[in-house]
């Protein structure tokens, strides 16, 4: 065995209707890591999931969760994977309680009512244990789908847009939960319209569209790589218009002349950042304070599915 505890090896899958929804997709995660595949609908994220975890037949290429093949050994594989699906599937006139014991003992587990116990409190669901399904909020019951896929203690969890269409406070105490697994060596592969939500959480970034997986790279680095930073420059008095001697730093005036911004590249050792700084100083300007932002992920995601269409 690798020592990855996903692999995807030159994955395809076309359908029967000719969509071509996978191309020769390569990715392999490390355990205990968290990675964000981000892209727009219909990119693929969903039908590489569903394959990983079963529900889908591949077509050409391999997968393997903790070394088991997902088709030759469909069962051992399946026991690694939990899956909160973007869908609530759930029987709506079982109990809280009922419906994660059911769960656990559909993978074989040995009855753990302590570990189901610890899963509900983490999800604040304890409480509503005795509660029927149809009984709980939507915000509830996406917690429950969560609770049902912990139950048989998986080493790898799918969260399928797990926070689409739920309340900043819920989308909160899932990005802590997920820490909290990530902590006791859960691997986790989460799909996102929320970019804020890879940028918070994620150790790595995939980037998919039109079935091509287009790059995976440490969120750090891609930003580092591809992230323009800006240093906003305020000035103490206002100007009219940009200096002259400061045309060549292609510098951006605000429109009440109290900013001036120079957008550089971050992953450059040559941003004359330093020369511009010089030539500000030479033209008496006075700053009040300076600044850097950096390019968001947002911006990032967006001008690759750009390049890439």
């Amino acid at each position: 065995m690798s020592g990855y505890i996903v692999e995807v090896n030159n994955l395809s899958k076309t359908y029967k209707s000719g969509h071509q929804a996978l191309k020769n997709v390569s990715l392999q995660i490390k355990q205990g890591e968290i990675l964000a595949l981000l892209g727009p609908n219909g990119a693929g994220k969903t039908t590489l999931i569903s394959i990983i975890c079963g529900l889908v037949n591949p077509g050409p290429g391999s997968v393997q969760v903790a070394g088991f093949d997902v088709v030759k050994a469909y069962r051992q594989s399946r026991q690694k994977i939990g899956l909160v699906p973007q869908e609530l599937v759930v029987s709506m006139f079982e109990t809280v309680w009922n419906s994660v014991v059911f769960s656990r003992g559909m993978f074989g587990k040995a009855r753990n009512d302590a570990f189901l116990q610890t899963a509900l409190q983490s999800l604040s669901l304890w409480e509503k244990r005795d509660s029927k399904v149809m009984e709980l909020s939507g915000g509830m019951k996406r917690r429950l789908l969560i609770a049902k896929a912990l139950a048989h203690e998986p080493e790898v969890l799918f969260l399928d847009e797990p926070t689409a269409g739920v309340d900043v406070e819920l989308r909160r105490d899932m990005w802590r939960l997920v820490e909290q697994l990530r902590q006791q060596g859960v691997t986790i592969i989460l799909t996102t319209h929320y970019i804020e939500e890879a940028e918070a959480i994620a150790d790595r970034i995939g980037i998919i569209s039109q079935g091509e997986l287009l790059l995976v790279e440490e969120k750090q680095q891609l930003m580092m790589r591809l992230g323009q930073k800006q240093l906003i420059l305020q000035l103490q008095q206002p100007l009219a218009t940009v200096p002259a001697s400061l045309a060549s730093y292609a510098l951006d005036l605000s429109a009440d002349g109290l900013l001036l911004t120079y957008t550089y590249d971050g992953g450059s050792d040559h941003n004359h950042v330093t020369e511009m700084l010089g030539a500000i100083e030479q033209a008496r300007l006075k700053l009040k304070d300076v600044h850097t932002k950096q390019r968001s992920l947002e911006q990032i995601f967006v001008s690759l599915l750009e390049d890439a269409s």
